[in-house]
């Protein structure tokens, strides 16, 4: 398994994460739905599901993290990371997505037998964000339940410390600046 790291920044309505965004390379090799789903179980991310394909718009989540696994086929990501903001990112069977809250992300594409599965520590609920629907008020109070989530136990995959995570910088260019205009009355 390799592990790419992407980092995000708060852009416009989207509030992304100081924590990085993973993606565990051939982390399940074959993948496979039960595997997937057992990997992320047994590592403490539950309230799994399985579908083909995730939402084909652009979303975030604000109540929990979430761990992405290709199952089968492939799928092509458009994801809020990357220095210019915006990245697209194929995953394919065995690849898995650690995704901090906050990070918007939509399918722009998958094979016709793609089937993902997902996870959320502690089998939290997730909330879904559309960013262009989001009031001010909306935006900060989802900005705030991004900003309390703790860091999980165990990576989904390798059910050891999320180190990645664990080692980010509490405070990364601008983010304390962003985090204090939250509480800024005009």
């Amino acid at each position: 398994m390799t592990t790419e790291s992407y980092t995000s920044k708060a852009e416009k309505k989207i509030p992304n994460n100081r924590l990085p965004l993973l993606v565990h390379r051939n982390a399940i090799p074959g993948g496979g739905v039960e595997a997937v789903k057992a990997c992320f179980k047994n590592n403490g991310w539950s309230n799994n599901w399985d579908y083909p394909g995730v939402y084909n718009y652009a979303h975030f989540h604000s109540t929990t993290h979430e761990c992405l696994g290709c199952a089968r086929g492939w799928i092509d990501f458009k994801l809020s990371i990357g220095p210019d903001g915006w990245t697209k990112l194929r995953v394919t069977a065995g690849d898995v997505i650690v995704m901090p809250a906050g990070v918007s992300h939509e399918d722009v594409g998958h094979s016709d037998d793609n089937i993902m599965c997902g996870g959320y520590p502690g089998g939290r609920d997730w909330d879904n964000i559309q960013p262009e629907f989001l009031s001010q008020d909306l935006y900060h109070q989802a900005c705030k339940r991004i900003m309390s989530l703790p860091i999980p136990d165990k990576d989904p995959v390798s059910g050891e410390a999320l180190h990645h995570w664990l080692d980010a910088p509490s405070s990364t260019e601008n983010w304390n600046d962003w985090r204090d205009s939250l509480d800024r009355r005009s």
